[in-house]
């Protein structure tokens, strides 16, 4: 490290020991390589094919592939193009190369090398004219509100699964009017729809979730997941009266309108629904539960938190997954837990903060939740903000810490046994505005105190000199970039949206957006935060595209879909005529399974367009201290 740096360095530590409170050993200082599982514990459900994909690059077309967790430790590929083999030996130690005679009218094979003996083609693919392609959308035309007030649509939050059973993802992506409302907002909103896509921009489907389903980043989570294990997912969502599904079937009463003046949606049946993922078809319908009831048992009466939901997808039995649907978190706090089995949903718990005993979780809940097996039992639990629950249902921990706006669970220490949650709080007189916990026991490790709301936070291995994931945020001129053991190491910060592995190497690099308040949404970018300037140097410009969520910038989904373990990102084109999604043009020199196959990453993608998106976090630690496969 270079003497100037080293000197900052000294100066930064000197202050932290002024704001930051250490409150649990950090754990070994050792900072050997960790190694990073040839598989998952728990394989989520999906059997995906290769994912080949090639992307031109300066150097030639970059190849890669996913590495499958069934997948033989000693396996090695030999690609092909057009026929002819281009790897004079077969890759063993990567999952990509760059083949420098490669064009984009190429077309790809990868053959398998297994003890020697090369085997049949397992991936094939098509080269891209860049290092995006775009997927038309079929863009639903605008309308006009009661009082006048015309509207238009913009792609939103995405998610994928694998609809109809092929080893290759689909899109279901969700359409928001431009006069999408805030819960606090009063207004009239346009209808949200819910489109599913191939990656050829065929559409599969569009389901219509009817006037009484309000806009906005609160009301629509909807969950893309194969539920009962037959190989294709499922869609699941809030609806009610008027919604229509993939094939135009309406549920409940097609002319029933509960819209108020205000353009809220506070009375009339609500229900749960879970839709077919190859043709949107509703297979089932139930009343959501917990139903509103009296709107202000929910915080206040005019309708703002009565409608907060989240939802998520947890491995309750440890074997097959489950649909958690949330209501409340700033007073009342209730989930609810569904399995969805041979064409049924049933409930399988109820976990209300108004039942005796648990009076105290009200109030803890984010505007996100994350899942995992925090403590080990082969089974999930629900990380609900400052609380957790088990996966039975029953309280697992509650920090009493309060509301957050950003939080993140996944192994962010590596030289601490478990998983980590790092959370930013609003409550500015909580002790922690700032907190790095144990997921498990909800121990604070360390934590800073802010005395303000803390809005943004985010965790990523941004400096190798440090081990594990460095976390930072920031409120009011307080905060800073701290190691995973609470060292402070810079005040300087980089953007705290979300974190991207993309440019081959094992650190993580920043996803963000240059925002415009003009039209209220800004120019994607990823970057390499640099330790020399402390600044984000830009590795990518979307340009052309756009963020969604205003001022949050976030994708329309960012995972690993496709190509080798690095990470894809999809962003609406300006006019959102398109998906444009984005592949990294460099190659890497580590592989690991495809980031689908871990539990907490696959989940993660499950929830990451509830609400505030989070950006998706691994059950184990990836990252400059981590030894590749």
């Amino acid at each position: 490290m270079p003497a100037a740096r080293l000197a900052t360095m000294a100066v930064v530590a000197a202050s932290a020991t002024a704001i930051v409170t250490l409150l649990a050993p950090p754990g070994s200082a050792a900072t050997q390589p960790t190694a990073a599982p040839a598989h998952s514990p728990r394989l989520p459900a999906e059997k995906l094919d290769r994912g080949m994909l090639a992307v031109p690059t300066a150097d030639g077309m970059l190849v890669s592939w996913r590495l499958l967790p069934s997948d033989d430790p000693g396996i090695a590929f030999h690609v092909y193009r057009d026929g002819h083999r281009v790897t004079k030996e077969p890759v063993s130690e990567r999952t990509n190369v760059v083949d420098p005679d490669g064009a984009p009218s190429a077309r790809y094979q990868i053959r398998a090398v297994v003890a020697g003996h090369e085997r049949g083609i397992v991936g094939r693919t098509s080269a891209w004219n860049a290092d995006y392609l775009d997927i038309a959308l079929d863009k639903p035309s605008g309308g006009t509100t009661p009082d006048g007030v015309a509207y238009t649509y913009s792609a939103n939050d995405a998610s994928v699964g694998d609809l109809d059973g092929d080893g290759r993802f689909e899109i279901v992506l969700k359409w928001d009017p431009s006069n999408a409302k805030d819960n606090s907002q009063a207004g009239y909103t346009g209808e949200v729809f819910l489109d599913a896509y191939e990656l050829t921009g065929q559409r599969l489907w569009r389901i219509g979730m009817g006037r009484n389903v309000r806009a906005g980043a609160h009301y629509t989570q909807f969950l893309v997941y194969d539920g009962d294990g037959d190989g294709r997912a499922e869609i699941v969502a809030k609806t009610a009266d008027g919604t229509r599904d993939g094939r135009g079937v309406v549920i409940g009463d097609p002319g029933a309108d509960y819209r108020n003046a205000d353009g809220y949606v506070l009375d009339g049946p609500e229900y749960l629904s879970v839709f077919d993922g190859a043709t949107g078809r509703a297979l089932a319908t139930t009343p959501y539960e917990p139903p509103r009831g009296d709107v202000c048992n929910w915080g206040d009466c005019y309708g703002n938190r009565v409608d907060r939901f989240l939802a998520g997808v947890a491995y309750l039995d440890g074997r097959r997954p489950s649909f958690v649907m949330a209501r409340g978190y700033y007073t009342r706090t209730v989930l609810v837990a569904y399995d969805w089995r041979d064409g049924k949903l049933t409930r399988r718990w109820t976990f209300d903060s108004d039942q005796p005993g648990n009076e105290s979780y009200a109030g803890q809940g984010n505007h996100n939740l994350s899942v995992g097996d925090v403590d080990e039992d082969g089974r999930d639990e629900i990380v609900y903000g400052a609380m957790a629950l088990d996966d039975d249902g029953t309280p697992l921990y509650n920090t009493g810490l309060g509301h957050g706006d950003a939080m993140h669970l996944g192994d962010l220490d590596p030289t601490r046994p478990g998983l980590e949650v790092f959370q930013v709080h609003e409550n500015r007189t909580s002790p922690y505005g700032i907190e790095f916990r144990d997921a498990s026991s909800g121990d604070t490790v360390w934590g800073v105190s802010t005395g303000q709301d803390t809005g943004r936070g985010l965790t990523g291995d941004v400096d190798p000199a440090y081990p594990g994931e460095e976390a930072w945020a920031s409120a009011g001129g307080i905060g800073g970039l701290f190691s995973a053991r609470g060292q402070l190491i810079s005040t300087a910060l980089p953007p705290a949206n979300f974190a991207i592995w993309w440019d081959g190497d094992l650190g993580r690099e920043i996803l963000d957006h240059t925002y415009d308040a003009a039209i209220g949404a800004g120019t994607p970018y990823i970057g390499k935060w640099d330790l020399q300037t402390q600044t984000t140097t830009r590795l990518l410009e979307a340009a052309g595209t756009l963020s969604n969520n205003s001022t949050k910038g976030n994708p329309a989904l960012q995972a690993d879909l496709l190509g080798d373990w690095r990470e894809e990102v999809l962003w609406r084109t300006a006019d959102s005529t398109a998906l444009r999604l984005f592949a990294t043009p460099y190659p890497s020199a580590y592989r690991f399974p495809t980031l689908m196959s871990d539990p907490v990453y696959r989940l993660g993608i499950a929830w990451q367009n509830v609400a505030y998106n989070q950006p998706p976090h691994l059950s184990y630690f990836l990252g400059y201290e981590t030894s590749g496969r």
